[in-house]
């Protein structure tokens, strides 16, 4: 990590203010002054509120800049900006010196012992039978599906394992036992893999009910056949700064409409709109849930992730939607399969 990398210049578009949080890694990126005093900061977190906003990556970054973000003398201890970063819920710390200019920014993950190892469970649904991938899953689960050499199962652990998680569940039912052969405990994957059997099919939800210990910190549920590149720290940090029960990751769909559209009021025509494209904000099967939401999952019958999420917005629980502009693949058909294989080494090469 070099904080340098996450500096941008005054007329930084969003999309230049991604690249530097990309390659810095502190989720953050600066806006200096000509003097290297602070003129603002933008962190992961406000881009993507921005996008929900409806703004496009070519906005100005000065547009969602905090003017005031918190700071630290360069001479704090690591002590007290770790203890500072825990109590603000904050993930970095500009340090400035006398002069008030950027000299380093403090990490978290760089300054604790507590997150190299995060204490989140992950829940993987593979219990599906992947209807629409067949004759490929007549006698083989959709996530045991090969792309770049490796089972999409795979590359998903590996993406959690590389940014510290541990501890998995994965629910099985079609096929089930193939996907245990191959990862067992877990040991030789450098993760802690328990199972959780479904009787029937439980849909996207209802496996979670067969834990066997309640979670105490938020845990992160994906489907089984997702393939993507998202800061999965970042998800879990939006999901605390907004204090939510519940978090669903979307990605943008787009759609063109094949015919001219027409707007009327009463029986006049008042505009015509030749196949326009429309963008829909979707889910993208990647879920946070706080431990007491657990609990509402039904033991007895089949449940889904939306389900669960209705009766929560149903009930006015705050509920909070994370935009995805990372890669993002769901295998779930043929041409899906294929887009990720072709996809495959310049998104996941480094861990083929």
């Amino acid at each position: 990590m070099n904080w340098k990398d996450a500096v941008v210049a005054v007329d930084a578009n969003i999309r230049d203010a991604m690249a530097a949080i990309d390659k810095a890694s502190i989720q953050m990126c600066l806006i200096l002054n000509n003097d290297q005093t602070l003129f603002g900061a933008v962190t992961d977190g406000d881009i993507r509120r921005a996008i929900l906003r409806g703004a496009s990556l070519d906005t100005p970054a000065v547009q969602i800049v905090s003017k005031a973000p918190y700071t630290e003398p360069a001479t704090t201890s690591r002590e007290t900006l770790e203890r500072h970063m825990w109590t603000r819920k904050i993930r970095q710390i500009p340090l400035l010196d006398e002069s008030n200019r950027v000299v380093d920014v403090a990490y978290i993950d760089n300054l604790s012992s507590i997150s190299e190892r995060r204490p989140n469970d992950v829940i993987l649904m593979a219990g599906g039978m992947g209807k629409r991938l067949r004759p490929l899953t007549e006698d083989l689960p959709k996530p045991m599906l090969k792309v770049g050499e490796k089972p999409i199962l795979e590359t998903i652990i590996s993406r959690f394992v590389d940014q510290g998680f541990q501890s998995f569940k994965i629910s099985l039912n079609y096929h089930g036992d193939m996907i245990r052969d191959y990862f067992g405990d877990g040991k030789k994957f450098d993760a802690e893999i328990e199972y959780l059997e479904e009787t029937t099919a439980f849909g996207t939800a209802g496996a979670i009910s067969l834990l066997k210990e309640p979670p105490t910190s938020p845990v992160i549920v994906m489907n089984g056949d997702v393939l993507t590149q998202v800061d999965f720290h970042s998800l879990l940090a939006y999901h605390e700064e907004h204090d939510t029960v519940a978090t669903m990751a979307l990605r943008e769909f787009g759609m063109q409409v094949p015919f001219g559209v027409v707007d009327v009021e009463n029986h006049r025509v008042t505009a015509i709109h030749e196949k326009p494209n429309k963008q829909f904000l979707v889910n993208a099967g990647i879920y946070v849930l706080s431990p007491e939401v657990i609990g509402l999952v039904p033991t007895d019958r089949r449940s889904d992730m939306t389900d669960l999420f209705q009766t929560l917005i149903d009930t006015g629980q705050n509920v909070t939607a994370f935009p995805i502009h990372e890669y993002w693949m769901d295998v779930g058909r043929k041409n899906d399969l294929e887009q990720a294989t072709e996809d495959y080494d310049a998104i996941f090469g480094l861990r083929s």
